[in-house]
C-alpha cells in the first residue's frame, strides 16, 4: 500500500524534541558504561542531537537539563544550535541532587529551602529567555519514606505556593509543564505521584500551565491512554515524556516494551486534536541508553513514534464510528487492529526519499561513520553523564 495523502499531510509536521542528556552516560543503580565519543560538553551533546534530525527529519530541537547544561553565554548556545540545524527545546529543571533537597523542594517543609528550590525555577526561566525556549518543565523528587514523616496536606499547600511564584515569573509566551511520577524516590509518598495531582496545581495556576505525562511513570496496568484522552478533552495535555519500561520508569527506548501501548497512546493523540495544526502538545523522549550506542537508539525512538502517528492516523474513522454507535464490539476492535497491524515500514521508507532523507536511517547512519569519528576526536576530558 502507499500512505493515503491525508495521512501523509499529517506526518509532515510531525516533530519530537530529543533529550540532551540521552547523549551522556546513563545507566542502572549498579553501574554506569561509558563509551567512546561520549559528548563531553553541552555542544557536543547538541551536534550528537543534530544526527538525529538530520537523519530523519523529526527531531528538530533538543531540551537542556539545568544544571546539567549550564554555560556561560546561553544566547552563543542558541546560535551554536541553530547552526546545527536545531532548536533548544524545553528547560528542564533540577531539584533532586542537591543535598539541601534531602527532605523536598518545592514542597519542603523549610522555608529557606523552598527559596533556593524556586530560586534555580526563576534561573531557568532566565535561560528561557536567552534561548527563546517557551517550556519549563518541573519533575519532583519531593515525597517521603514513612508514614508521620510530614505532613503531607502541608506540602500540598507550600508546593502551591512555591509554583505560583515561579508561574508568576512567566513570559507570556511560555509555559509551566508539571511532570508527575507515582513512586521513586520517595517511597511511601510522593508530592506529585499522578495526573489528578498535576492537573489540580496548573489549573490553579492558569491557562499557561500544563500537564507533562510521562509514558513510564505509572503503576502496572495503568490505562494511560485514557489518562491522555481525559487531560486533551480537558486542555491540560502539555506535553510527552516518552520511553518504554517493563517494570517501573525503565526509561527505555519507547515501544521497546508494548509497541501497542505507543500505537493505543497515539490514537487517542489524533483523536484528542494533539497533531492538529495550532496545537501546543508538545512530544519529547526521556531515554537513556545504557547499553546500546545513543545516537542510534535516538534514531530508533523517533522512528518508533512516528511509526505509531502513521498507524494511528490510517484508522478509518468513519467505520469505527459507526461500529461503536452500534455497539458493535468485536467490529470496532477489528478497524483499530487493522490499522495497528498494518505494517507502514515501506511506506515511510519511501516518504522519507521523496524528502530528501535516506530511506534507513539506521542503517544510513551507521555508514557515515560519524561513531568512529567521534571516538577518535573526543578523546581526554570529563564525558557528559547522568547529573553532569
Amino acid at each position: 500500500m502507499s500512505l493515503p495523502n491525508r495521512v501523509v499531510a499529517r506526518l509532515d509536521p510531525l516533530a519530537i524534541e530529543v533529550p540532551s542528556w540521552a547523549y551522556g552516560n546513563s545507566g542502572t543503580r549498579f553501574r554506569v558504561f561509558g563509551t567512546p565519543g561520549t559528548p563531553r560538553t553541552v555542544q557536543e551533546k547538541i551536534a550528537d542531537a543534530a544526527q538525529v534530525h538530520a537523519f530523519t527529519g523529526l527531531a528538530p530541537s533538543v531540551a537542556l537539563h539545568i544544571p546539567w547544561d549550564k554555560v556561560e553565554d546561553f544566547a552563543a548556545l542558541r546560535r551554536f544550535a541553530e547552526d546545527h540545524g536545531l532548536r533548544l527545546g524545553t528547560i528542564n529543571s533540577n531539584t533532586f541532587q542537591d543535598a539541601a533537597y534531602k527532605f523536598g523542594s518545592l514542597a519542603s517543609l523549610d522555608a529557606g529551602v523552598r527559596r533556593k528550590a524556586i530560586d534555580h525555577h526563576l534561573e531557568c526561566i532566565d535561560v528561557m529567555d536567552q534561548t527563546g525556549s517557551t517550556d519549563l518543565k518541573i519533575w519532583l523528587a519531593d515525597g517521603t519514606n514513612y508514614p508521620g514523616q510530614s505532613d503531607m496536606r502541608r506540602r500540598q499547600e507550600h508546593l502551591a505556593e512555591s509554583l505560583r511564584t515561579i508561574y508568576d515569573r512567566l513570559g507570556q509566551d511560555q509555559r509551566l509543564v508539571l511532570e508527575y511520577k507515582f513512586f521513586e524516590p520517595a517511597f511511601y509518598h510522593t508530592d506529585v505521584p499522578d495526573w489528578g495531582t498535576s492537573y489540580a496545581h496548573v489549573v490553579a495556576l492558569g491557562e499557561r500551565a500544563a500537564v507533562c505525562l510521562d509514558t513510564g511513570h505509572h503503576a502496572p496496568g495503568t490505562n494511560i491512554e485514557f489518562i491522555v484522552a481525559q487531560l486533551l478533552r480537558l486542555g491540560r495535555l502539555g506535553s510527552f515524556d516518552f520511553n518504554s519500561r517493563f517494570y517501573a520508569d525503565d526509561d527505555l527506548i519507547v515501544g521497546a516494551a508494548d509497541p501497542f501501548q505507543l500505537f493505543r497512546i497515539m490514537v487517542e493523540v489524533v483523536r484528542g486534536g494533539g497533531l492538529d495544526e495550532g496545537s501546543d502538545l508538545a512530544l519529547m523522549l526521556d531515554q537513556c541508553h545504557n547499553i546500546e550506542d545513543k545516537i542510534p537508539g535516538q534514531i530508533r525512538s523517533v522512528l518508533n513514534v512516528q511509526e505509531m502517528v502513521a498507524r494511528a492516523l490510517l484508522i478509518d474513522q468513519d467505520a469505527l464510528g459507526a461500529a461503536q454507535d452500534a455497539n458493535d464490539v468485536l467490529g470496532a476492535n477489528a478497524v483499530l487492529m487493522d490499522a495497528f497491524y498494518t505494517d507502514v515500514r515501506a511506506d515511510l521508507a519511501t516518504w522519507r526519499e521523496s524528502r530528501g532523507l535516506p530511506a534507513d536511517p539506521m542503517a544510513a547512519f551507521a555508514a557515515s561513520g560519524y561513531l568512529k569519528r567521534i571516538a577518535e576526536e573526543r578523546v581526554g576530558g570529563t564525558q557528559s553523564g547522568w547529573g553532569a
